[in-house]
């Protein structure tokens, strides 16, 4: 373990499956973050689902980006936690998967949304990434459930969720930036969940689940399943 990760333990955590990575960025990541996001993340950019984020002019994405990643960091507490994982193919940064909770400790209730560059989608990375996050929260964090959602219409988000072993639970309203669009919610538990072989989890100190609210479920700070 490196001397920050020793001060900050998210900074230790890696989840890892053949040539991919998933890990928080440090700052000396984030030029390459930013490169990433400044460029195209959907083909047809009118369609309904665009982030609200990503409407934003490249400048003020950028430094939204960066606010949002200290954020991500500072608020890390048992109480609520967001982890932006950074998803790395031989060391190259592709896209992003987060893994965020309320009250872990006493819901065990974990949602998750993702996003790939364009030229990185259509290679099943999406899939992978999301299971990825999925061994962490049930087979490390012993989550009891995993939620998702994606606006209807948006097939290819869906069939990521519906891949992992998620069943359809219900829609709702939402505004969505200056809009409103109705979410397509889906649900997943521990024996619903197609998972991978070999997928490694290091870093998961007795610190870090302490910062996770995560302290009952015993200790495996390098485990495989």
């Amino acid at each position: 373990m490196d001397d920050l990760a020793a001060d900050f333990p998210p900074f230790g955590l890696r989840i890892c499956h053949e040539d991919m990575v998933l890990r928080l960025m440090r700052d000396t990541d984030l030029p390459e973050y930013l490169d990433l996001l400044s460029g195209p993340i959907f083909p047809d950019e009118t369609v309904p689902w665009v982030f609200p984020w990503y409407r934003a002019s490249v400048p003020q994405r950028r430094r939204n980006a960066m606010q949002a990643q200290w954020t991500f960091r500072s608020q890390i507490k048992p109480e609520s936690w967001t982890l932006a994982f950074g998803v790395y193919v031989d060391d190259v940064l592709v896209g992003c998967q987060d893994l965020a909770t309320q009250d872990f400790q006493r819901l065990r209730v974990v949602h998750s949304g993702s996003w790939l560059a364009l030229n990185n989608q259509s290679k099943g990375w999406g899939k992978r990434m999301r299971k990825l996050i999925l061994h962490l929260a049930f087979d490390h964090l012993h989550a009891r459930r995993a939620t998702s959602a994606a606006i209807i219409g948006n097939k290819p988000s869906l069939a990521v969720s519906l891949n992992a072993g998620y069943d359809l639970n219900g829609t709702t309203w939402t505004t969505w930036g200056d809009d409103i669009a109705e979410l397509q919610h889906v649900a997943v538990t521990p024996d619903k969940f197609q998972r991978l072989n070999n997928v490694t989890v290091e870093g998961l100190t007795d610190d870090l689940r302490t910062m996770l609210g995560a302290t009952s479920c015993g200790s495996d700070s390098e485990d495989e399943s």
